[in-house]
């Protein structure tokens, strides 16, 4: 039975397991890995977990040109599956191309109805954050997201050129 946790380092090799099937250096959405985290170390991947954990953290500033942010991983027992992140505000990038929350399920743990899963889960913390309207936004190409996120009452706002790529714009109102 799938649950969502916390980051832990008690999960690092299949964490890394996971990031061998989505492929070094790439992008896995929701888990805020950055290129310069070292996930490989273990002392590498605490330092990560560690900055995962204090995004959460609203008695502790949000770094420059970030906001605050609820990292939760998709396991399964001892497996890591995915993660999804629900960002606690929208700065101006964030608005026109990554919206409220993100998320990404390692190729294996696919076509489960983890996504939706984690989705409806993550809108019920937003609600407990206070956050009445939740923007989400998907690669125009992704027709497995957009399902995601319709399903989970997305109504699209728009299709836009953002920093990221052609974006289809959703919001969930809750």
């Amino acid at each position: 039975m799938p649950e969502l946790i916390s980051p832990t380092v008690r999960l690092h090799s299949s964490w890394l397991a996971s990031r061998d099937e989505w492929g070094h250096g790439v992008h896995q959405p929701g888990s805020g890995l950055r290129p310069k985290d070292d996930v490989v170390s273990p002392a590498g991947f605490a330092a990560w977990v560690s900055r995962l954990l204090a995004e959460e953290d609203t008695s502790i500033p949000a770094a420059a040109g970030l906001v605050h942010c609820t990292y939760r991983w998709i396991v399964d027992g001892d497996d890591y599956l995915g993660a999804i992140s629900l960002r606690h505000t929208l700065n101006d990038f964030l608005f026109r191309a990554g919206g409220h929350i993100g998320y990404g399920i390692r190729p294996s743990a696919r076509r489960r109805g983890l996504a939706s899963w984690a989705l409806g889960e993550m809108l019920g913390v937003a609600g407990k954050l206070g956050i009445d309207r939740v923007m989400i936004s998907c690669d125009v190409t992704n027709e497995v997201s957009a399902r995601v996120i319709e399903g989970a009452g997305g109504v699209l706002e728009d299709i836009r050129d953002s920093e990221i790529g052609r974006v289809k714009r959703y919001w969930i109102t809750l």
